[in-house]
């Protein structure tokens, strides 16, 4: 039983019309906060993600003593360079909680690796379940001195760092910031390799502050040269452009229900953001792309989409790759898609903050979908009737938002316990489902 502040009634839509912005984009938040500690000077931050994961990457630089100002989506940052980080080393280890966030706990163990100090890293019940060592095995390569658990807590004791030649091991945008910011403190150049393509937005930001990293396509993967003994970035000012994990939501609910029409404005069109946009796609989605006509390193514009009939297809692992956090919101599309679809190659989304492939499957069974659960993946064989359930967010904000999408296809309300973490990326998202999508 949840608690009665945390259950909520779920109700059938009619359609999903109007004009949404999601807010600001997660990953680029987090990188904003963190690479304007690293800066010298004052950076403005506008946009920001507003939900409880880039709050903790907040609290903790705090808690390193970088001065931020201003509501969550509005900030200032006064950033002191790298050796601003500093702390004394024979001072007690600096407590910093990441709360559910992966994304400020795998970042922070790359910056804090070459800094001067001792630092502990602790996480809620989730994130200390989550894996470390595809990081901390990596960073050592590069001398990095971190305590030897498979999870959190983990205790860093910073230092100077060495060059190399490093293999990543996994397509993992957390794992490649991580080495990227390790090597940049690091003496002399380092060459980190990917085995898979990745969200970009480490490299495309860092790029625009003129920080001495450049990408080269390696085969199936990408290869990052990185030049060390940065002291500080350059200031910045930067517009966060909308989430395309938190627009995928109420966009696969404009597919699927009739006579929908959304437009969601602002939003980032980066290309590595838009695997789920193309899955869709090939379901036979109506999705159009406006570009804003503006300058910057991140592309945004607007995404139109309206209802359309759509059928299974096979996913595999490229595709999951390229849009990792949406593959449990695609299973529930192919629930109402004609067919079967098959998604394999997906066995990282059972070390998120669920077992995103369990969490998924016991969804769909509970509102009645035919599923079949594998190793890596998952089949979901479309056009069963949905019938309203009583489920469980499994402590995890996207399986929350899936279990509305489901809900508002139903034959009657259904009831979902732990509504509460969708705070972790977009506190609002109840209240834009009720706005653009009328009750049956």
């Amino acid at each position: 039983m949840g608690r009665p502040d945390d259950v909520r009634v779920l109700h059938p839509r009619r359609r999903v019309a109007g004009v949404l912005r999601v807010p600001g984009d997660k990953s680029i938040s987090h990188r904003a906060l963190i690479f304007a500690a690293m800066a010298r000077g004052r950076c403005v931050i506008r946009g920001a993600a507003t939900g409880a994961d880039v709050r903790s990457t907040r609290a903790v630089l705090e808690r390193l003593g970088v001065a931020i100002a201003g509501a969550d989506d509005a900030l200032v940052v006064e950033g002191n360079g790298l050796a601003g980080l500093d702390r004394d080393p024979r001072a007690a280890p600096a407590e910093l909680d990441c709360g559910n966030s992966g994304t400020t706990a795998r970042l922070l163990l790359g910056l804090l690796a070459g800094r001067r100090g001792r630092f502990r890293l602790v996480g809620d019940a989730s994130l200390s379940r989550r894996p470390m060592r595809r990081v901390t095995a990596p960073l050592a390569r590069l001398g990095a001195r971190i305590g030897a658990g498979e999870t959190l807590p983990l205790e860093v004791e910073g230092g100077r760092l060495r060059a190399g030649d490093i293999e990543a091991g996994v397509a993992s945008a957390q794992v490649k910031s991580a080495l990227v910011l390790a090597a940049l403190q690091a003496d002399g150049r380092s060459t980190i390799r990917v085995p898979g393509r990745t969200r970009d937005h480490t490299e495309r930001m860092l790029a625009a502050l003129g920080a001495p990293v450049r990408v080269e396509p390696d085969g199936d993967g990408e290869r990052l040269v990185v030049d060390g003994a940065l002291d500080a970035l350059a200031s910045f000012e930067i517009d966060v452009p909308g989430d395309p994990s938190s627009a995928a939501f109420l966009a696969a609910l404009a597919c699927l229900l009739p006579d929908s029409r959304l437009e969601i404005e602002g939003v980032s069109l980066n290309p590595t953001r838009l695997g789920f946009v193309g899955l869709l796609e090939r379901m036979g989605a109506r999705i159009g792309r406006v570009p804003a006509d503006e300058a910057g390193p991140e592309p945004r514009g607007t995404l139109v989409v309206e209802s359309a009939a759509l059928a299974g297809i096979d996913v595999g692992p490229a595709d999951v790759a390229a849009a990792i956090d949406e593959i449990p919101l695609l299973a529930v599309v192919a629930s109402r898609a004609a067919g079967r679809t098959v998604i394999r190659g997906a066995a990282e989304l059972r070390v998120k903050e669920s077992d995103r492939i369990r969490a998924t499957c016991a969804l769909l069974e509970a509102f009645g979908v035919p599923v079949e659960e594998f190793d890596d993946g998952l089949a979901v064989t479309g056009g069963a009737p949905l019938r309203g359930a009583s489920v469980d967010a499994a402590g995890d904000h996207r399986i929350a938002m899936c279990a509305a999408v489901l809900a508002a296809l139903a034959d009657r309300p259904s009831r979902l316990t732990g509504a509460r973490w969708v705070s972790v990326s977009w506190p609002s998202f109840f209240d834009e489902l009720e706005r653009l999508a009328p009750r049956r």
